[in-house]
Protein backbone atom coordinates (compact mmCIF):
# COMPACT_ATOMS: atom_id res chain seq x y z
CA UNK A 1 0.00 0.00 0.00
CA UNK A 2 1.32 3.45 -0.89
CA UNK A 3 1.88 5.81 2.01
CA UNK A 4 -1.30 7.39 3.36
CA UNK A 5 -2.11 10.32 5.62
CA UNK A 6 -4.32 8.86 8.35
CA UNK A 7 -6.01 10.90 11.07
CA UNK A 8 -7.44 9.17 14.12
CA UNK A 9 -10.04 11.16 16.09
CA UNK A 10 -10.77 9.70 19.51
CA UNK A 11 -11.74 10.60 23.05
CA UNK A 12 -9.38 8.02 24.57
CA UNK A 13 -5.88 6.77 23.87
CA UNK A 14 -3.26 4.72 25.70
CA UNK A 15 -1.18 5.86 27.65
CA UNK A 16 -3.29 8.91 28.51
CA UNK A 17 -6.13 6.54 29.47
CA UNK A 18 -6.17 3.08 30.96
CA UNK A 19 -6.51 0.24 28.49
CA UNK A 20 -10.02 -0.35 27.14
CA UNK A 21 -11.42 -1.20 23.69
CA UNK A 22 -11.19 2.41 22.44
CA UNK A 23 -7.91 3.54 23.99
CA UNK A 24 -6.08 0.34 23.06
CA UNK A 25 -7.78 -0.01 19.68
CA UNK A 26 -6.69 3.44 18.51
CA UNK A 27 -3.17 2.94 19.84
CA UNK A 28 -2.68 -0.39 18.09
CA UNK A 29 -4.12 0.72 14.75
CA UNK A 30 -2.16 3.96 14.72
CA UNK A 31 1.10 2.32 15.78
CA UNK A 32 0.89 -0.41 13.14
CA UNK A 33 0.14 1.95 10.28
CA UNK A 34 2.80 4.42 11.43
CA UNK A 35 5.36 1.61 11.51
CA UNK A 36 4.54 0.91 7.85
CA UNK A 37 5.62 4.42 6.87
CA UNK A 38 2.25 6.19 6.84
CA UNK A 39 1.81 9.75 8.12
CA UNK A 40 -0.41 9.06 11.13
CA UNK A 41 -1.68 11.70 13.54
CA UNK A 42 -4.14 11.56 16.41
CA UNK A 43 -6.54 14.17 17.82
CA UNK A 44 -8.18 13.89 21.24
CA UNK A 45 -9.57 16.25 23.91
CA UNK A 46 -7.14 17.56 26.52
CA UNK A 47 -9.09 16.32 29.52
CA UNK A 48 -8.16 17.69 32.94
CA UNK A 49 -6.86 14.34 34.15
CA UNK A 50 -4.08 14.28 31.53
CA UNK A 51 -0.81 15.34 33.17
CA UNK A 52 0.83 17.92 30.92
CA UNK A 53 4.24 17.72 32.57
CA UNK A 54 4.41 13.94 32.60
CA UNK A 55 3.44 13.64 28.94
CA UNK A 56 5.29 16.81 27.82
CA UNK A 57 2.37 18.61 26.21
CA UNK A 58 3.11 22.05 24.83
CA UNK A 59 0.90 24.65 23.20
CA UNK A 60 1.09 25.23 19.46
CA UNK A 61 0.71 28.99 19.35
CA UNK A 62 0.17 29.22 15.59
CA UNK A 63 -2.79 26.83 15.85
CA UNK A 64 -4.33 28.27 19.00
CA UNK A 65 -6.29 31.49 19.27
CA UNK A 66 -9.32 30.50 17.23
CA UNK A 67 -12.78 30.92 18.68
CA UNK A 68 -15.57 28.49 17.84
CA UNK A 69 -19.25 29.31 18.15
CA UNK A 70 -21.15 26.52 19.88
CA UNK A 71 -24.89 27.07 20.23
CA UNK A 72 -24.39 30.85 20.23
CA UNK A 73 -21.55 30.64 22.77
CA UNK A 74 -18.09 31.92 21.82
CA UNK A 75 -15.54 29.34 22.98
CA UNK A 76 -11.73 29.70 22.69
CA UNK A 77 -9.72 26.87 21.18
CA UNK A 78 -6.23 25.97 22.37
CA UNK A 79 -4.14 23.30 20.65
CA UNK A 80 -1.44 21.36 22.44
CA UNK A 81 0.75 18.64 21.03
CA UNK A 82 2.93 15.80 22.28
CA UNK A 83 4.72 12.83 20.83
CA UNK A 84 3.23 9.49 21.73
CA UNK A 85 5.62 8.07 24.34
CA UNK A 86 8.11 5.73 22.71
CA UNK A 87 7.00 6.79 19.22
CA UNK A 88 7.53 9.77 16.91
CA UNK A 89 3.81 9.99 16.23
CA UNK A 90 2.15 13.33 17.02
CA UNK A 91 -0.91 13.60 19.24
CA UNK A 92 -2.86 16.87 19.09
CA UNK A 93 -4.98 17.85 22.08
CA UNK A 94 -8.11 20.00 21.74
CA UNK A 95 -8.28 22.19 24.85
CA UNK A 96 -11.02 24.40 26.25
CA UNK A 97 -11.39 25.36 29.89
CA UNK A 98 -15.19 25.25 29.89
CA UNK A 99 -15.54 21.82 28.28
CA UNK A 100 -12.46 19.77 29.13
CA UNK A 101 -10.68 21.19 32.19
CA UNK A 102 -12.83 19.24 34.67
CA UNK A 103 -11.15 16.18 36.16
CA UNK A 104 -14.09 13.88 35.42
CA UNK A 105 -14.31 12.74 31.80
CA UNK A 106 -17.93 11.96 30.93
CA UNK A 107 -19.88 11.87 34.22
CA UNK A 108 -20.32 14.03 37.30
CA UNK A 109 -19.68 12.84 40.87
CA UNK A 110 -23.08 11.14 41.00
CA UNK A 111 -22.29 9.19 37.81
CA UNK A 112 -24.68 11.26 35.70
CA UNK A 113 -23.61 12.04 32.16
CA UNK A 114 -22.61 15.70 31.82
CA UNK A 115 -25.50 17.69 30.43
CA UNK A 116 -23.19 19.53 28.04
CA UNK A 117 -21.64 16.41 26.49
CA UNK A 118 -23.33 17.34 23.21
CA UNK A 119 -21.70 20.78 23.20
CA UNK A 120 -18.37 19.24 24.17
CA UNK A 121 -18.61 16.78 21.29
CA UNK A 122 -19.51 19.46 18.74
CA UNK A 123 -16.66 21.69 19.98
CA UNK A 124 -14.26 18.76 19.66
CA UNK A 125 -15.47 18.00 16.13
CA UNK A 126 -15.23 21.57 14.89
CA UNK A 127 -11.90 22.01 16.65
CA UNK A 128 -10.41 19.04 14.82
CA UNK A 129 -11.68 20.11 11.40
CA UNK A 130 -10.64 23.74 11.76
CA UNK A 131 -7.22 22.76 13.12
CA UNK A 132 -6.29 20.45 10.25
CA UNK A 133 -7.30 23.23 7.86
CA UNK A 134 -5.00 25.61 9.71
CA UNK A 135 -2.25 22.97 9.60
CA UNK A 136 -2.89 22.63 5.86
CA UNK A 137 -2.56 18.89 6.38
CA UNK A 138 -5.16 17.00 4.36
CA UNK A 139 -5.64 13.41 5.53
CA UNK A 140 -6.55 10.73 3.02
CA UNK A 141 -8.58 8.98 5.70
CA UNK A 142 -10.17 10.12 8.96
CA UNK A 143 -10.81 7.24 11.35
CA UNK A 144 -13.14 8.05 14.24
CA UNK A 145 -13.52 6.21 17.54
CA UNK A 146 -16.26 6.60 20.17
CA UNK A 147 -19.40 8.69 20.54
CA UNK A 148 -17.56 11.93 21.27
CA UNK A 149 -15.96 11.75 17.82
CA UNK A 150 -19.14 10.53 16.12
CA UNK A 151 -20.37 14.02 15.25
CA UNK A 152 -17.53 14.38 12.76
CA UNK A 153 -19.14 12.49 9.84
CA UNK A 154 -22.32 14.56 10.32
CA UNK A 155 -20.37 17.80 9.98
CA UNK A 156 -18.27 16.59 7.05
CA UNK A 157 -21.41 15.51 5.17
CA UNK A 158 -23.28 18.77 5.85
CA UNK A 159 -21.72 22.14 6.60
CA UNK A 160 -18.24 21.12 5.39
CA UNK A 161 -19.54 19.25 2.34
CA UNK A 162 -18.76 22.10 -0.06
CA UNK A 163 -15.36 22.91 1.41
CA UNK A 164 -12.80 21.82 -1.19
CA UNK A 165 -10.26 21.09 1.54
CA UNK A 166 -12.27 18.03 2.61
CA UNK A 167 -13.46 16.83 -0.81
CA UNK A 168 -11.39 13.67 -1.11
CA UNK A 169 -11.25 12.53 2.52
CA UNK A 170 -12.67 9.09 3.31
CA UNK A 171 -14.25 8.36 6.70
CA UNK A 172 -13.91 5.17 8.72
CA UNK A 173 -15.94 4.64 11.88
CA UNK A 174 -14.92 2.06 14.45
CA UNK A 175 -18.00 1.02 16.42
CA UNK A 176 -17.83 0.46 20.17
CA UNK A 177 -20.41 -0.10 22.91
CA UNK A 178 -19.15 2.88 24.89
CA UNK A 179 -21.95 5.31 25.69
CA UNK A 180 -24.70 2.71 26.08
CA UNK A 181 -27.55 4.35 27.96
CA UNK A 182 -26.13 7.86 27.66
CA UNK A 183 -28.42 10.74 26.76
CA UNK A 184 -27.50 14.13 25.37
CA UNK A 185 -29.47 17.18 26.43
CA UNK A 186 -32.88 17.96 24.96
CA UNK A 187 -31.11 20.77 23.06
CA UNK A 188 -29.11 18.39 20.86
CA UNK A 189 -31.00 19.19 17.65
CA UNK A 190 -30.95 22.92 18.45
CA UNK A 191 -27.16 22.78 18.75
CA UNK A 192 -26.85 21.14 15.35
CA UNK A 193 -29.44 23.37 13.73
CA UNK A 194 -27.60 26.45 15.00
CA UNK A 195 -24.86 25.33 12.61
CA UNK A 196 -27.41 25.12 9.78
CA UNK A 197 -27.60 21.34 9.83
CA UNK A 198 -30.99 20.08 8.71
CA UNK A 199 -31.61 17.45 11.39
CA UNK A 200 -34.68 16.16 9.54
CA UNK A 201 -32.26 14.61 7.04
CA UNK A 202 -30.34 12.73 9.75
CA UNK A 203 -32.39 9.56 9.55
CA UNK A 204 -30.85 7.85 12.58
CA UNK A 205 -31.11 10.86 14.88
CA UNK A 206 -34.46 9.66 16.18
CA UNK A 207 -33.74 10.62 19.80
CA UNK A 208 -30.99 12.22 21.88
CA UNK A 209 -29.22 8.99 22.82
CA UNK A 210 -25.51 8.48 22.31
CA UNK A 211 -26.20 5.39 20.24
CA UNK A 212 -28.25 7.44 17.77
CA UNK A 213 -25.19 9.57 17.01
CA UNK A 214 -23.08 6.45 16.60
CA UNK A 215 -25.66 5.04 14.16
CA UNK A 216 -25.68 8.26 12.15
CA UNK A 217 -21.89 8.18 11.99
CA UNK A 218 -21.99 4.58 10.76
CA UNK A 219 -24.44 5.58 8.03
CA UNK A 220 -22.34 8.58 6.96
CA UNK A 221 -19.03 6.71 6.79
CA UNK A 222 -17.25 5.21 3.80
CA UNK A 223 -16.51 2.05 5.78
CA UNK A 224 -17.18 0.76 9.28
CA UNK A 225 -15.18 -1.47 11.60
CA UNK A 226 -16.17 -3.47 14.65
CA UNK A 227 -14.17 -2.03 17.52
CA UNK A 228 -15.37 -4.84 19.78
CA UNK A 229 -16.07 -8.48 19.03
CA UNK A 230 -19.65 -8.26 20.32
CA UNK A 231 -21.69 -5.08 19.78
CA UNK A 232 -24.95 -3.94 21.32
CA UNK A 233 -27.87 -5.54 19.48
CA UNK A 234 -29.01 -2.30 17.87
CA UNK A 235 -25.47 -1.51 16.65
CA UNK A 236 -24.92 -5.08 15.49
CA UNK A 237 -28.19 -4.98 13.56
CA UNK A 238 -27.28 -1.76 11.78
CA UNK A 239 -23.76 -3.01 11.12
CA UNK A 240 -25.25 -6.00 9.31
CA UNK A 241 -27.92 -4.02 7.42
CA UNK A 242 -25.81 -1.21 5.99
CA UNK A 243 -24.43 -1.62 2.48
CA UNK A 244 -21.32 0.27 3.57
CA UNK A 245 -18.11 -1.77 3.25
CA UNK A 246 -17.54 -3.45 6.61
CA UNK A 247 -14.69 -5.02 8.55
CA UNK A 248 -15.07 -7.35 11.49
CA UNK A 249 -13.20 -7.04 14.75
CA UNK A 250 -9.71 -6.01 13.68
CA UNK A 251 -6.95 -8.59 13.82
CA UNK A 252 -3.32 -7.61 13.38
CA UNK A 253 -2.98 -9.30 10.03
CA UNK A 254 -5.73 -7.34 8.26
CA UNK A 255 -5.21 -3.82 9.59
CA UNK A 256 -3.65 -2.61 6.34
CA UNK A 257 -6.65 -3.84 4.34
CA UNK A 258 -8.99 -1.46 6.18
CA UNK A 259 -7.13 1.59 4.90
CA UNK A 260 -6.30 0.21 1.46
CA UNK A 261 -9.87 -0.86 0.73
CA UNK A 262 -11.42 2.31 2.16
CA UNK A 263 -9.07 4.51 0.16
CA UNK A 264 -10.32 2.86 -3.06
CA UNK A 265 -13.99 3.60 -2.32
CA UNK A 266 -15.64 6.34 -4.35
CA UNK A 267 -16.67 9.29 -2.18
CA UNK A 268 -20.34 9.22 -1.17
CA UNK A 269 -22.57 11.76 -2.82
Amino acid sequence: MSSKRILHVTSELVPYFNENPISSGVYNLAKQMFAQGNDVRIFMPRFGMINERRFQLHEVIRLSGMNLIINDLDQPLVIKVASLPGERMQVYFIENQEYFKRKAIYHDNSNQWFEDNDERSVFFTKGVLETIKKLNWVPDIIHIHGWMASFLPIYLRTIYANDAFFNDIKIITSVYNHGDGGLFSENLKDILEFDNIDTSKLQFLTDNSYTSIIKQAMNDSDSIVKGEEVLLDELEDLFNKLDTPKFGFVQDENVENIYQDTNEINIQE
